[in-house]
């Protein structure tokens, strides 16, 4: 089985990922996302350790937050489309 990858492909793109990261989330800090989004949803999760929070919280957490960034990331994208 593969391993994933848990860095962006282009060299230098973390930065603006972590920034759209906070927009999409709403707040200052990128760290801070995922925070705002499990209180949204109303997952228990805290700073720390979190070996009581099961991989279903977990996933809906990361889920909703990615599936906002590329929705964005798309809308982005064709706002440019006309541009070219």
């Amino acid at each position: 089985m593969s391993r994933r990858r848990r860095r962006p492909l282009v060299p230098g793109a973390q930065a603006g990922l972590d920034r759209l990261k906070a927009q999409v989330a709403g707040v200052r800090e990128p760290d801070e996302a995922k925070y705002e989004i499990a209180q949204e949803l109303e997952v228990p999760l805290q700073k720390g350790y979190n070996g009581q929070l099961t991989s279903h919280d977990a996933g809906r957490i990361g889920g909703h937050l990615g599936g906002h960034m590329v929705k964005e990331l798309v809308r982005m994208a064709m706002e440019q489309l006309p541009r070219k």
